[in-house]
């Protein structure tokens, strides 16, 4: 398979599509780590690489035929669409800071974005109220348990603890500025918009089969809205955040948010600034300590990345200063994490020497 060497096009694909993240009951106890990939496949050494096209299209290709057959993990299939999804979708896209792509496989497939919406969604907050208002009201520390637990809520004092799990997601959606729930929900969507560089495509058949199962994310805004912790009517939030779950992506459109990141802000395809520098690092590190569900610490110890997904089976790592990385393939191991996904991402990451912490 020949890898391609591009600029973004502007263009916007209907693809395949899977429910919202919100709804998937991994359970409220704590899971014992055995980490994302296995330990033979990162070795944890420094490499001195020169990030030449020719390298990252030779790297970015082993990675895709290394990985291509592996049968591991299963779709997520607690909603139908989840299950019918195509579970040989595959596509790894690359995105440096000057706007070069680099990618393979089924890089135009698209799948819903489920909880990597979380990662824009606050993005949007900080950029609205700033640093202390994110760590303060809704929290930057991982919570030890189940991102859609509500006992967390209450052992943490009516905290949702970070972003990235559904009570802060849902948090953070409430908190956008917004004078009612259409001129809110136009805000979000459009800002991943921005972050994709292109128009992302919504839908309706996700939203609406989710939209009338989210009791339990109801019952978390609710519990957040009797501690004071919810800017808008917790249902109106809930609502919305379920529609942010119900955007489409592709390998491509990760990438591309990805390297917005990696670029300090600024999309390196349309050249927009799309949040200010000084928060990028902010986001990063809430990523990085809670961006992988239970796993993020094995992803964080074997890659050294900020990382998000979700169980649409996408991955958006980021590399500071060098790249974003994008991968979808749909079949999730028992974290709700790709498995596929977290194996090529974090191959590429080695094989480039690109681990931040390995410097």
């Amino acid at each position: 398979m020949k890898v391609n060497t591009k600029h973004f096009v502007k263009r916007g694909v209907m693809g395949l599509s899977i429910a919202c993240a919100s709804l998937i009951m991994l359970g409220t106890s704590p899971v014992q780590a055995k980490g994302p990939v296995p330990a033979t496949t990162v070795k944890t050494e420094v490499k001195k690489t020169s990030l030449t096209e020719e390298r990252i299209n030779a790297v970015l290709k082993e990675a895709y035929e290394k990985f291509k057959n592996d049968q591991g993990g299963k779709n997520a299939d607690y909603i139908k669409a989840l299950a019918e999804v195509d579970s040989k979708i595959f596509g790894i896209t690359l995105v440096t800071p000057d706007g070069k792509v680099y990618e393979i496989g089924d890089t135009k497939a698209e799948v819903s974005i489920q909880s990597i919406s979380k990662v824009f969604t606050a993005a949007l907050v900080i950029q609205e109220k700033g640093e202390k208002f994110l760590q303060e009201k809704i929290g930057v520390n991982a919570t030890g348990l189940a991102f859609n637990s509500i006992i967390a809520i209450e052992l943490h004092d009516g905290s949702a603890s970070n972003p990235f799990v559904n009570a802060g997601a849902i948090q953070s959606t409430s908190w956008v500025e917004a004078k009612d729930s259409k001129e809110r929900w136009a805000k979000i969507y459009g800002n991943m918009d921005a972050f994709a560089g292109k128009k992302l495509n919504f839908n309706e058949v996700v939203y609406d089969s989710e939209v009338n199962d989210n009791k339990r994310n109801q019952a978390i805004s609710k519990i957040l809205d009797a501690y004071g912790r919810m800017g808008s009517d917790p249902l109106e939030a809930t609502t919305v955040y379920t529609k942010q779950c119900s955007v489409n992506i592709s390998s491509h459109d990760l990438g591309v948010m990805g390297a917005t990141f990696a670029n300090h802000g600024v999309n390196p395809v349309t050249g927009k600034k799309v949040i200010d520098s000084k928060y990028v690092s902010k986001i990063l590190a809430v990523m990085a300590t809670a961006g992988l569900y239970d796993n993020a610490g094995d992803w964080l110890y074997l890659t050294g990345t900020p990382a998000k997904s979700g169980v649409g089976g996408g991955i958006l790592a980021v590399v500071p200063g060098k790249m974003g990385i994008g991968v979808v393939s749909p079949p999730l191991d028992k974290f709700g994490n790709s498995v596929r996904g977290q194996k090529a991402a974090a191959y590429i990451i080695d094989k480039l020497g690109i681990n931040p912490l390995a410097q």
